[in-house]
């Protein structure tokens, strides 16, 4: 098993951070069939003020192309990622058009 860690920034508005909780804690389940058929066992979203963070343990199938190709595909992925960037903000350090980004390990007890 393998475990990546991303952040992300969402709009600093509360009225946009509600709705974008509520459309996780309410998700479609086809985004769910997506993220499960892409290898990734676990997926948690923890947020502080606008500052998303996500851990992801994923089996030996998972990579990050495999899943952008699969999300490409899928139609209904394209619907869910067009919305919830009405909510979300690319965090300053990243390039055009990337969302999510890895983070580094820095410590481990």
């Amino acid at each position: 098993m393998n475990r990546y860690c991303l952040a992300l920034d969402l709009i600093d508005d509360p009225t946009l951070i509600r709705q974008y909780e509520y459309y996780h804690q309410n998700g479609w389940p086809e985004i769910k069939a997506s993220i499960l058929d892409a290898g990734i066992l676990n997926m948690e979203i923890y947020r502080i003020g606008n500052r998303l963070f996500m851990i992801m343990d994923t089996d030996a199938s998972f990579s990050f192309e495999k899943k952008a190709a699969m999300d490409a595909a899928n139609p209904k992925v394209q619907e869910w990622e067009t919305l919830m960037w009405t909510y979300q903000q690319s965090l300053p350090q990243a390039k055009p058009g990337e969302k999510w980004l890895l983070m580094d390990k820095i410590f481990q007890l």
